[in-house]
């Protein structure tokens, strides 16, 4: 629907990064938002990862708004490990937060999603679902694993006029990849800018735009499909 005053959108990770850029875009264009995040500042405070979280989750949803219209688990992390050092621990987090947390969330809200006759679920993929990097695997493989939850998920829900797509970020400037990208002028931020045909890292609202597309009816013959938004990342050398 590209009149969003009706429409009901759950965004996970709101607090901060393309998150907090998705539901701020979402709201200018009257949308109803219910935010969710682990700092505070958003509807529901909550780890996606802990047991039950899901449910909770649209519980509080379906209690504050009402319905939901549509779904975007935007709760992620990637952080650098190199093979070698790298235990199971930081393996298992990686799944839990990017993959595990993600399906239980599209799980948990399927019910109220088919309810509404304008569902859009937008899953938070990277290009790196389409190659991989030295030091993130663990983040590499939860990537993939998303772009293959995306395609399968269109594939299920489709006969219920749920839509399933996933943005590919390149490299964009949230307080998640800090770690690597730092302030913008670390030997890493510069590889990625000199591989962006822009020139330039992204930044949230380069992402949030695309997610606000795929989630109004603009986009209600697009489905599983992983959209790049990443500067022409992808077609660089």
């Amino acid at each position: 629907m590209s009149d969003r005053t009706n429409q009901k959108i759950v965004v996970t990770g709101a607090a901060s990064g393309i998150g907090l850029a998705t539901a701020a875009r979402l709201r200018r264009e009257g949308a109803a938002v219910f935010t969710v995040d682990r700092a505070g500042g958003i509807d529901l405070e909550i780890d996606v990862t802990t047991p039950g979280a899901s449910e909770t989750i649209v519980a509080a949803a379906l209690a504050k708004i009402g319905r939901i219209d549509g779904l975007v688990p935007c709760a992620g992390i990637c952080e650098y490990m190199p093979i070698e050092g790298h235990d199971d621990a930081f393996w298992e987090r990686m799944m839990a937060v990017n993959v595990t947390a993600v399906f239980r969330m599209v799980r948990a809200a399927l019910p109220a999603l088919r309810q509404s006759g304008h569902c859009r679920i937008v899953l938070i993929g990277s290009v790196m679902s389409h190659f991989g990097s030295a030091g993130l695997v663990a983040y590499t493989a939860s990537k993939h694993a998303v772009l293959g939850m995306t395609r399968a998920m269109a594939t299920e829900l489709g006969p219920h006029g749920i839509t399933v797509n996933c943005v590919q970020p390149g490299a964009i400037q949230t307080p998640m990849t800090v770690g690597f990208l730092g302030n913008g002028e670390t030997e890493m931020a510069q590889y990625w800018r000199n591989k962006s045909a822009l020139g330039r890292l992204g930044q949230p609202e380069d992402v949030a735009d695309v997610i606000v597309f795929l989630l109004s009816d603009d986009a209600r013959f697009v489905s599983g499909h992983g959209v790049f938004v990443d500067g022409a990342t992808m077609q660089q050398p």
